[in-house]
């Protein structure tokens, strides 16, 4: 059981008494960012850079005066006993993936009516164990709001100073759907640093094959919503119980938590198919992910840059923005047996999308001109093209953004301005251009398009 955890004194309130949830969302101050200042930029432009600096130690910034146990510290058990929940600690790759990994655990929530507890975001394609809270990226008051339901972050939940090693009984959904390991019979879950940073030991029991969406197939790696869920019953958790692992660090043998239901992997959880998020009936997006909304302040900071790659506009047009996805993709393009010019999406390709998007925006009575792509493209010479276009884009080397901002505010920002289009062209095959283009759908009423690219078989 989870020992030295620490509530918001205003939860019980909240899980007691919905009918009051708008009340005290606006009740609720913001804490994350105070006392900021600006700084100039290269362009002569301002940029609020209120937002921290990040690394591994904030993870433990939250007032202590909002916790009903204090810090934590003295090793009692705070969850509150009438209320269940559940937990699952992303290590999905990309932050976009993370994304919709916390999107699914939310929904899990829903149906299994508990309370999620949300870790902080951790990408592999962020050098170093860097992470940065849920709240500081999403509105988490007004995602509380909008779905209707109480969500908690894990630094509400325990403090990240104690150094009290908690025990924990979780299911271990990778061991069970990642092929390689059913092949060696490997029991380990899915590698993260999160259960590392929140110093939590946890034994792992491993899922019965059949949350598996398609058990007959073996090398699937999607579980089923309603299997994951069904595993936090009664019924299905007691004839799912097998030997637990022992945790690695205390050695002990727990079966999952009742109180505290945890999963190490949830991103592969699906309703209907695999890679489901892309479409518009994606239960996790429609029910949850819709619901994450960028906090003032980053929408804020996206705006200023946006104005300074549109040449210093105080008013922001409609636009078109694009998601050219290339640095990790040439890996695709048959280990390097075809030409990157030959494999990788073209500016030719995308520009023939953005005449499809303006055309029917144009039918609308919208007619668009104004076009920001944004690329993980290191090539200054692929840059030189796109501004030959009269494209837009974010500089984000000119304006030091990681050195003003911190590590994460280069693709943060990029997300927004992505979003905040009218119309959005992205590239076939990533999360981030397939999440891009619902916000524009659902958030703005926009057209999208996503640029096919076939040739790197």
């Amino acid at each position: 059981m989870i020992s030295t955890l620490s509530l918001r004194g205003r939860i019980l309130s909240v899980v007691l008494a919905l009918l009051f949830f708008s009340t005290l969302f606006q009740l609720w101050p913001s804490r994350y960012f105070q006392n900021g200042h600006e700084v100039g930029l290269d362009s002569g432009a301002q940029v609020d850079s209120a937002v921290p600096q990040h690394d591994s130690q904030r993870t433990g910034d939250v007032p202590g005066s909002q916790n009903s146990g204090g810090h934590g510290h003295d090793g009692s058990d705070n969850l509150l006993n009438e209320t269940r929940y559940i937990s699952s600690w992303g290590a999905s790759a990309g932050w976009t993936n993370d994304v919709i990994t916390f999107s699914n655990l939310v929904y899990l929530g829903i149906l299994t009516d508990r309370v999620p507890i949300l870790p902080e975001f951790l990408s592999t394609h962020i050098r170093g164990i860097i992470t940065i809270p849920f709240s500081e990226v999403f509105d988490l008051p007004r995602f509380r709001k909008l779905l209707g339901r109480p969500v908690l972050e894990w630094r509400e939940v325990k403090d990240a100073e104690s150094e009290t090693i908690d025990e924990l009984g979780c299911w271990n959904v990778w061991a069970t759907m990642n092929f390689k390991q059913q092949e060696t019979h490997d029991p380990a879950p899915r590698e993260t640093w999160i259960s590392d940073l929140l110093n939590l030991d946890i034994s792992y029991t491993k899922t019965p094959p059949w949350i598996s969406l398609k058990p007959y197939i073996p090398t699937e790696p999607w579980s089923s919503f309603w299997s994951l869920a069904a595993l936090s019953f009664p019924d299905k958790r007691k004839a799912s119980l097998v030997p637990p692992e022992p945790s690695p660090i205390k050695h002990v043998s727990l079966p999952p938590d009742e109180h505290l239901l945890c999963y190490d992997f949830v991103y592969y959880a699906v309703a209907l198919e695999g890679l489901e998020f892309q479409f518009d009936f994606s239960p996790a997006w429609r029910f949850v992910g819709r619901y994450m909304r960028w906090t003032p302040r980053l929408e804020k900071l996206a705006e200023e840059y946006t104005r300074i790659a549109l040449g210093g506009v105080d008013l922001i047009p409609p636009y078109i923005s694009i998601h050219a996805r290339r640095d990790d993709f040439k890996a695709y393009c048959s280990g390097g047996k075809i030409s990157q010019g030959l494999c990788l999406p073209t500016l030719d390709g995308y520009a023939a999308q953005v005449e499809e998007v303006q055309a029917e925006l144009a039918e609308r009575g919208i007619h668009v001109r104004h076009v920001i792509i944004t690329s993980d493209e290191d090539d200054p010479e692929w840059w030189k093209l796109v501004s030959a276009r009269g494209w837009h884009y974010i500089d984000h080397v000119g304006l030091k953004t990681r050195e003003r901002l911190g590590v994460w505010y280069p693709i943060l920002i990029d997300s927004v301005v992505l979003s905040a289009g009218i119309g959005h062209v992205g590239t076939e095959g990533s999360t981030m251009s397939w999440i891009a283009a619902k916000r524009v759908r659902d958030w703005h009423g926009g057209v999208t398009r996503l640029l096919d690219w076939s040739n790197s078989e």
